[in-house]
């Protein structure tokens, strides 16, 4: 059993859980385990379109009947169920069943013709009589007929079928750009870090280069949320996402963790290279001020953030060289945040 993510997985649901179920009891909504799976991706915050959906009924004093509470069920926690992925993998057998069968087709039509020169080369062989000549052309003729005529047909099916493998193709390609994309930010998703830095890990084995990471958390996150609302928490995040894009370059990865939280994995990067990068990010983000509102603008003020940098030990593995990040980040928020700490030093 991963110890370390298992208690990682239950702090965050933990947490979930303490704003989740007063708000649907608030909301005189039943706290089943379809409505909960709701207000669990609401409170998470990685799906944009229901946070703004479920707001916007808030907003509006909107009743959260049965029929609603379904209606979000369906149209944002079933319809990202991996059973679309499977609906695509379903056609693409089709296809290539329908494939085979008219290569099938084709195989059967050309071993007849084939079987008739054969006959026609021995039956030439016996008789030079023009009647049994004429009728051996004739049939000729006809399975020359018949496997142009399925040639014809395979041809125009190949170029049906060429057409739904290209759709198909763009589909899939589809499907994964966005299971490994976090829809509010537009950086790569939880998903995508861990296929990553297990990708990571193989490749400092071999070489064994240096190697840093950030974990990268926003203040003072859940204020700007309870004082302001989800949509301005959506843009605070939007910012960051944006401030870390700009700072990061190259082969450098950077993804959304989760909630408020983002990863940056620095490839051939010693310490104090990452330090230098972490400051810049810190130095970015805080620099910039925040405002709301088109005319009557509204300042948020300073964003800010606190990083946590650890590098990676011949020792470790995936989980170990996260969860010293993540414990150096716990220190630079008990130092009063806004500020970087490493495993080894403090900045």
């Amino acid at each position: 059993m991963n110890l370390a993510k298992h208690l990682s997985d239950i702090e965050v649901s933990a947490k979930i859980l303490r704003h989740a179920v007063p708000k649907m009891s608030e909301l005189d909504i039943p706290v089943t385990p379809d409505n909960y799976s709701v207000w669990y991706e609401y409170f998470l915050g990685v799906n944009l379109d229901l946070n703004r959906t479920i707001d916007e009924y808030i907003s509006k004093g909107v009743t959260f009947t049965a029929e609603i509470n379904s209606e979000l069920v369906k149209n944002y926690i079933l319809e990202q169920s991996p059973e679309v992925i499977e609906n695509v993998h379903v056609e693409t057998q089709l296809v290539i069943n329908n494939l085979l069968e008219k290569v099938t087709q084709m195989s059967s039509g050309t071993a007849n013709l084939t079987e008739t020169l054969s006959e026609f080369h021995q039956e030439l062989k016996q008789t030079v009589d023009a009647d049994v000549l004429l009728k051996l052309v004739n049939t000729l003729a006809d399975e020359m007929g018949s496997v142009i005529s399925d040639n014809k047909q395979m041809e125009a099916s190949l170029n049906t079928m060429n057409e739904e493998v290209s759709s198909l193709k763009s589909e899939m390609e589809n499907l994964s750009i966005v299971a490994q994309t976090d829809q509010l930010t537009s950086l790569f998703n939880r998903r995508a870090f861990e296929k990553e830095i297990e990708s990571h890990m193989i490749h400092y084995k071999q070489d064994h280069s240096a190697s840093c990471l950030l974990v990268v958390d926003i203040d003072h996150f859940k204020s700007f949320n309870d004082t302001h609302g989800h949509l301005v928490g959506d843009k605070v995040l939007a910012y960051v996402a944006l401030a870390l894009k700009k700072t990061v370059k190259g082969t450098d990865f950077v993804a959304r963790y989760g909630g408020e939280e983002f990863v940056v994995l620095l490839p051939n990067t010693e310490l104090n290279d990452a330090l230098t990068v972490a400051e810049l990010v810190r130095q970015k983000i805080a620099n910039q001020k925040l405002s709301i509102g088109k005319e009557d603008k509204h300042s948020l003020g300073s964003i800010t953030v606190s990083v946590g940098v650890s590098t990676l030990h011949n020792s470790d593995d995936r989980e170990s060289y996260f969860i010293r990040a993540d414990e150096a980040l716990y220190r630079a928020k008990s130092s009063g945040r806004n500020c970087i700490c490493s495993e080894l030093a403090e900045s």
